[in-house]
């Protein structure tokens, strides 16, 4: 008798609802993680191609400025016969390598970033009488770790743009890389040209270049950094942790 009404349950068609209920609210349940992992994935491909392209957009928007001053700077040593023209060739050639060809990869070392800082800070040197109006400290110990590239220059570059005044002795640009209880600090203060009486204030330093590097630390590094700035009446320090 038992095995009767259990063959007849299974011929109602109340069954066959339920069962197809269940069949779909079990589909439904297996279709929703696989459709949030499909989205997520493709969020993160989007995510890696923005990287992608502002990582090119910045190999290929070297400062104009700076590769003339370069160049009008070798011409005056080469007219010059100047022992220091070879030295501005190869630093110029070091710096071109490294956006070209070694910024391919997705991590290079602090030590090379640091190599194409120097580079640009000897070559940014030959426009200003008092070199010591440029200072770089660097760890040691940094040089090793990993980093993604060209992600220090453009605060570097901001500083000369909008700190060294050639008519201003006391104009000065001051970088710092050190190891912060194994954290990266670098740092970077420029000083910045008096307004006179009635002239309006200038506008807030920044523009491309640091709004580039602001969206590649958000993509790069979620949650893993920290980037302060301050723009104070003579200086403007960028701080990134």
């Amino acid at each position: 008798e038992f095995q009767e009404v259990s063959s007849h349950w299974l011929t109602l068609p109340q069954f066959h609802f339920i069962n197809l209920v269940v069949i779909t609210a079990l589909s439904s349940l297996v279709r929703i993680p696989v459709d949030w992992l499909r989205v997520q994935a493709e969020k993160k491909e989007l995510q890696t191609r923005n990287v992608e392209t502002e990582l090119q957009s910045l190999k290929n928007q070297i400062n104009p400025h700076f590769l003339f001053n370069t160049l009008n700077n070798l011409y005056a040593l080469t007219l010059k016969k100047s022992d220091m023209a070879p030295q501005v060739v190869l630093r110029l050639s070091d710096m071109m390598r490294y956006m070209l060809y070694e910024c391919n990869e997705s991590q290079v070392s602090i030590g090379q970033e640091m190599r194409y800082i120097n580079n640009y800070l000897e070559l940014e040197r030959l426009r200003y009488a008092s070199p010591s109006q440029i200072s770089i400290e660097i760890d040691d110990d940094l040089l090793d770790h990993q980093i993604a590239p060209l992600l220090l220059i453009p605060f570097v570059e901001n500083s000369f743009k909008h700190g060294m005044q050639t008519s201003l002795s006391e104009s000065f640009v001051r970088i710092k890389a050190v190891n912060d209880h194994g954290k990266l600090l670098f740092e970077v203060v420029n000083s910045k040209p008096p307004s006179s009486p009635g002239q309006a204030s200038p506008r807030p330093q920044g523009g491309v270049g640091l709004s580039n590097v602001k969206r590649r630390l958000a993509l790069l590094y979620p949650d893993h950094y920290h980037l302060e700035i301050s723009d104070a009446p003579d200086r403007f320090t960028t701080r990134l942790r």
